[in-house]
């Protein structure tokens, strides 16, 4: 595979950061000749011809991809390429809706830090949402967990994505990565002027708990100077939680096979990106998301970990799925402040979504969709005995 020269042999970012207009060009070239993304392409946009004629359906898938790589030369021009595409996915599975974006300053970049459902569509809403305001997308982070395949980590990295490495060996290593990936992340904002995307979280929050990890917070810490605090840091990110809403997990039973295995699960070598393709294609009812308060800028990390998470409780929006999913196990109606959405899925066709799914699992989604439920309850229990 071809290396790509980095844009300054000195920059300390190059092996995270997401690939410049100087580099895409190049890059854009390495993906037309990269066979397994052809055949990928193949299998997607030609799934039928390719099953007959694998060949032929290849070549086409090759011939268009270089057609469209001819059309770009810059971040933007694939941005602007996807958005269209974006759009019509997002119209086509799912009612999307937005609040509280209109409270804040768009123009001041930031660290929105969300809870995490969907391997890539949580960050790709969050941005199709500043795309419809004017305002500037977010650099996202991924893990590199998900970017095994060289086209994949292109794909990502010309999107815009940045890299969290996690599988290195040994704790010093993995200090010397997490404060570079800290740096990366204050320079993008403090000094860039550049969004950033992160989740609440290493992974997504399978079981429906939506709960920030400490680590994470302080990750962010450790770019710090000499005699800096960290709460200084946490203030310099201007972070703002975000807090999203699937009416519906394409991925719900896949995450309930892997919570029921426990320890013992593995991966599948092509797992992540089939969850990604599901997670895009699948239908997902009504899909909300919230642009939350910006956090008090004198908060400790502890103090910015609970109130990331007092607000996913109280923006998050529940739907029928929950409530029904939540009474079901519980067996008695939920209290009568909790306040339901209307969705698109009625409470017949989502019965008959968790009984078509194996027996073994059914006790795992109910949890999963009740979960948010059982999250505001035990909030509005613990407020009311303080």
């Amino acid at each position: 595979m071809t290396e790509i020269e980095p844009l300054h042999d000195d920059d300390p970012f190059a092996e995270i950061r997401p690939y410049s207009n100087r580099e895409a060009p190049d890059i854009l070239r390495r993906l037309t000749l990269d066979a397994e993304l052809i055949e990928t392409l193949a299998q997607w946009r030609l799934s039928r011809l390719n099953r007959i004629w694998p060949a032929f359906a290849q070549a086409l898938a090759r011939l268009w991809l270089q057609t469209m790589v001819r059309r770009l030369s810059s971040v933007e021009d694939l941005q602007n390429l996807i958005a269209p595409a974006l759009s019509r996915m997002i119209k086509k599975t799912s009612q999307f809706s937005v609040s509280g974006i209109e409270h804040l300053d768009l123009t001041q970049a930031r660290v929105y830090l969300s809870n995490h459902r969907d391997i890539f569509l949580d960050a790709a809403y969050a941005n199709y949402a500043l795309h419809r305001m004017g305002a500037r997308t977010m650099s996202l982070a991924i893990g590199d967990n998900l970017l095994s395949k060289q086209w994949v980590a292109d794909l990502m990295r010309l999107n815009k994505s940045f890299v969290v490495k996690r599988n290195l060996g040994g704790p010093r290593a993995l200090l010397a990565a997490t404060k570079l990936l800290a740096r990366f992340i204050r320079q993008s904002v403090t000094q860039d002027h550049h969004p950033i995307w992160i989740a609440q979280r290493e992974g997504r929050a399978k079981d429906g708990r939506d709960v920030t990890e400490p680590a994470v917070i302080k990750m962010l810490t450790l770019s710090r100077r000499q005699n800096e605090t960290p709460e200084a840091v946490l203030k310099s990110l201007n972070i703002v939680p975000l807090v999203i809403a699937y009416e519906l997990d394409p991925c719900d039973v896949l995450k309930a096979a892997e919570l029921s295995a426990g320890a013992t699960y593995t991966k599948a070598e092509f797992e992540d990106v089939a969850s990604m393709s599901l997670g895009i294609m699948g239908q997902k009812g009504c899909v909300h998301l919230h642009f939350g308060d910006p956090l008090d800028p004198d908060l400790d990390v502890a103090g910015v970990v609970s109130a990331i998470d007092q607000q996913m409780v109280a923006y998050y929006r529940l739907y029928g799925t929950n409530v029904w999913a939540w009474e079901w196990l519980h067996d008695r109606k939920v209290p009568d402040f909790v306040t339901l959405h209307q969705g698109e899925i009625s409470e017949a066709a989502f019965r008959s979504r968790i009984e078509a799914a194996p027996l073994e699992y059914r006790e795992r989604l109910l949890t999963m969709y009740a979960n948010p439920v059982s999250r505001l309850l035990s909030e509005t229990v613990a407020t009311e005995g303080a």
